[in-house]
Formats: C-alpha cells, structure tokens, sequence
C-alpha cells in the first residue's frame, strides 16, 4: 500500500499567563542578580580607621562614605542604628568606614574627612563621625573657613580639643590618609557613595535595613 503522508500539524499559539510568570521572573531576576553578586566578590580592606564592633565577627561592613553626601546621612540616621543594635552591638558584625569625599560636588567633604581623622588623633573617631553628620546641613553650605570653625566648635560639643583639632586640620597632616582611601575605593570600583560591602559584596546607596539583613543573614548562615 502506498505510505500516507504525513500532514503537518499547527500547533495553536503558546499564551503566557502574565499573572503566572511575572512572580517566576521577578524571582529568577533576584537569584541571578544574587549570584552575580556572589561571583562578584570583592575582597575590600577595612583601613586604617578604629573598627565599630568584634574584630573577631563573622560579617564585615566597609562603607565608603562622604560626610557631605545626604544620601550617605540618609543611611546613618535610617539603616546603620539597626544593623548596630541587630548585628554590631551583638557581636556578629563589624563595621568600618572609609573615606571616599565626592570633591566636585561637595566642596566641603574632604576637610571634613580630616577633621575625622584629627579627631580619631584625639581618640573619638565615632563620636566625631555622628557628629559630622547630626550637623550635617549647618556645615555644608558654609563657606571653607566658616566649616572648619564649625569642625572645631563640634570637637569641643564631644570632649575634645577643638583648637587642636582645627591646627590639625589646617596643617593638612591627613590629607594623604583621606586620598589613599579613596584611590582604594576607586580601584574597587566605587564611583559614588555610599558604597558599601558585606564580606565584598557591594550594596550601592542608601538601602533600607532589609536590603543588608538579607545579605547579612546569608553571610551569617553559610
């Protein structure tokens, strides 16, 4: 008998439910971004500045940061209080931060950052660093002279020698400490602030608390 052919077979469009697949692809987008981030994995020097927290933690956090950047006021005041009281303040973090002044569009920011590390001479860095952005709007419209009284005066509101901390200030004696930070970010890849790496792996801008307990916590558990 002679061989029937075969006809050929239309299949029907293939429709995507949106509401089914939009989530799928939302979740796939996360894992992705998650295991770029992982391949991505910088290994970030914590600096030379006093450590917030157990040296010996688990997780370290290395921020790269500007005194006169809002945004990065906006993640001192919103989200480093919580992961201070959930992770720092429990031993399973530690924080450190370093210098990466924006000086084209804060003209302001790298004095400041001096002034940190004239005040870290006189042994209260942290106090000094949640000083510098409590007064964040007075000082960063000031003309240079005007902002470095305003260093001073703030030195002396913490219990240190604000005289002293301007001639440091003027003298320049941090300038090279403060630039090598931030060369060392920009090798790093950092390009605006805050930058900020848990165990190397960078979380851009002003996050909320969720964004770092989510890295935190898989950091944690591994």
């Amino acid at each position: 008998m002679p061989s029937k052919k075969r006809l050929p077979v239309s299949l029907p469009p293939l429709k995507l439910n949106s509401k089914l697949y939009l989530p799928l692809l939302v979740v796939l987008l996360v894992v992705a971004a998650y295991l770029l981030g992982i391949l991505t994995t910088k290994e970030i020097g914590i600096g030379h500045l006093p450590i917030l927290g157990n040296k010996g933690a688990k997780v370290t956090i290395v921020e790269f940061s500007d005194f006169q950047c809002p945004f990065c006021s906006s993640l001192w005041k919103d989200t480093l209080p919580q992961i201070k009281k959930d992770y720092i303040d429990t031993g399973k973090v530690k924080f450190a931060y370093r210098h990466y002044p924006l000086v084209a569009i804060h003209p302001n920011a790298q004095k400041a950052a001096e002034a940190s590390e004239c005040a870290n001479e006189q042994g209260k860095f942290w106090e000094y660093h949640d000083k510098l952005f409590e007064n964040q709007s007075e000082w960063e419209g000031q003309a240079a002279a005007d902002a470095l009284t305003s260093f001073a005066s703030y030195a002396d509101t913490i219990g240190i020698n604000g005289a002293t901390l301007k001639s440091c200030v003027d003298s320049g004696k941090f300038a090279d400490a403060v630039t090598k930070d931030a060369d060392e970010g920009t090798t790093a890849g950092v390009n605006g602030t805050p930058a900020t790496y848990v165990n190397g792996l960078l979380v851009s801008g002003a996050q909320p608390y969720s964004a770092f307990k989510t890295i935190i916590d898989q950091e944690l558990s591994k």
